[in-house]
């Protein structure tokens, strides 16, 4: 059989490059969800200023199925790299949307609205993202590396939040309260969309695996349909599930510090530096382990740590409302949580056939994306606004995380029977 196609170092960056400028955008907007919130939503209630913000951010996930099916399809179809293409041109032009809107206070109505425009934008775009890079990523990487390879989608999802968050630590220390309100979170998006002619640049360069011939493994199904996939699709939305509301609790850490724990903004927009940094680190780490010991492992030792250790972490926050404690909640949390994903997402790859590889991986990803990822950070806010607890969100973050342990102990080893790379 013909061997897949070489890939290197750049043609990874090229494959990630518009998911880490994706979660760079959403990293940025739910740092700044307080500030943006005034500038759109403005309200005599803080609290139904910040739940506005929080709903049209959410509102950004209701168009990723959509995005998933038609980008997916096409990448099915046509290749995995005019697909990658043409999500992140439309990502781009989004951000760059949403940074140039006027505020209420300029144009009224005309301005939130503007704002829920752009989000669905991103969210049709990141929809189409997902699976055909995933699905690149698995396709052309040696076997025994399958799992190194494709854990840069999750770092590339960390190192934005540490982009995002040293971004933010800046510009509060430069423009200070107000003028982080005023036009700071503005210049943190227009970063992004600065590095968005460099990511097409490195897009353009990367081969193309969708022709290429791939021989079926044990763990397919024997048919390339839905009905053959009903198993994987099922268990992988409900991991799905458990990963989005995870990611999406450890970045509503910056906003919870601000409007719970009434730390600085300067602290609080550290926490997503360290959410980060450590769900980076340790995603690769986990791409490591994952090609040598299996998927499996990884997806239910690491979850049953990170359900063991998220009472302790909120009680820990709740208690001292200092930096560290902040700092070493977050730390723990995203390391466990950045080890499970990898071996997720590569794990449900795995599992599925070439031919509908791209619009189903992308499917279940957004799917549960558009209804956990959307809804996880507005119910958290209203958990503690309404409880006055604020160790309630851990309640809610455990039962997912049980729901994801569960289906990780129903999924099958994907890891290839081949000799492990050295190096």
């Amino acid at each position: 059989m013909q061997q897949p196609p070489v890939i290197f170092k750049r043609h990874v960056a090229a494959a990630v490059a518009g998911n880490a400028l994706e979660f760079y955008d959403f990293t940025i907007y739910a740092a700044f969800s307080v500030q943006i919130g005034h500038v759109f939503f403005p309200n005599k209630s803080a609290f139904i200023s910040l739940i506005l913000s929080l709903a049209t951010f959410g509102a950004g996930f209701a168009l990723r199925p959509i995005g998933a099916v038609l980008i997916g399809r096409y990448a099915d179809r046509v290749g995995r790299k005019p697909a990658m293409l043409f999500s992140l041109g439309l990502m781009g032009v989004a951000i760059l949307g949403l940074a140039l809107t006027p505020s209420y206070a300029q144009i009224g109505v005309a301005a939130p609205l503007l704002a829920l425009f752009w989000r669905l934008a991103q969210g049709f775009a990141l929809g189409g993202e997902v699976g055909p890079t995933t699905a690149f990523l698995v396709e052309a990487s040696p076997p025994a590396r399958r799992a190194s390879y494709s854990s840069w989608q999750g770092v590339s999802q960390n190192m934005a939040f540490l982009a995002g968050g040293a971004v933010g630590v800046l510009l509060a220390r430069v423009a200070g309260p107000a003028g982080l309100e005023a036009w700071g979170w503005r210049v943190a998006l227009g970063l992004g969309a600065v590095a968005l002619p460099f990511g097409l640049w490195l897009r353009r360069s990367l081969p193309e695996t969708r022709h290429h011939p791939e021989a079926l493994s044990p763990h397919h199904p024997p048919h390339a349909d839905l009905r053959g996939h009903a198993r994987i699709i099922a268990l992988g939305l409900g991991l799905i599930a458990a990963g989005t509301v995870t990611t999406y609790m450890n970045v509503f850490m910056t906003t919870y510090a601000q409007t719970t724990l009434h730390m600085a903004p300067g602290v609080s927009l550290a926490a997503t530096m360290v959410n980060g940094l450590c769900g980076g680190l340790f995603g690769l780490l986990a791409g490591w382990l994952a090609d040598r010991y299996g998927r499996r492992p990884l997806m239910i030792w690491p979850r049953v740590a990170y359900i063991l250790a998220i009472w302790p972490a909120f009680s820990l926050m709740a208690r001292f409302h200092n930096p560290w404690a902040l700092w070493g909640a977050v730390a723990v949390l995203s390391s466990l949580g950045s080890m499970v994903g990898v071996a997720i997402l590569v794990a449900i790859t795995e599992s599925l056939r070439k031919e509908i590889r791209g619009a189903v991986m992308g499917t279940i990803y957004a799917s549960s994306v558009a209804v956990f990822g959307g809804t996880t950070q507005p119910i958290i806010a209203g958990l503690i606004h309404w409880t006055g607890d604020p160790l309630s969100p851990a309640w809610y973050v455990i039962a997912f995380s049980l729901v994801g342990l569960g289906a990780s102990l129903m999924m099958k080893e994907t890891a290839p029977a081949v000799p492990v790379a050295k190096g």
